[in-house]
């Protein structure tokens, strides 16, 4: 089973969106992070779970409809490399 990993820039990106959320309502910021570790934590077993993703060698995994965790998997390893809201997806 590949090692799961959480690069920096993911781990902000989380962190971020949970400060966001608790501005107005802490236990839906809760939740959705929780959600979001879960669903990633899924991954290592899983790897190929996500859809294929938008930039070559990435994964996306739809965590719900407005969060997507960007990783990027090998043989030993998934790597988080981003949590991001659908808003940031598109131009």
């Amino acid at each position: 089973m590949p090692d799961l990993s959480w690069l920096a820039p993911a781990v902000d990106d989380l962190m971020a969106i949970v400060d966001y959320i608790s501005d107005d309502n802490p236990d839906a910021a809760l939740a959705v992070m929780t959600e979001i570790q879960d669903k990633v934590g899924q991954l290592s077993a899983h790897p190929k779970r996500g859809r294929m993703g938008r930039v070559e060698g990435t994964r996306e995994l739809v965590v719900r409809p407005n969060y997507i965790v960007v990783y990027a998997e090998d043989a030993t390893s998934v790597m988080v490399l981003r949590v991001l809201h659908a808003a940031q997806m598109w131009p």
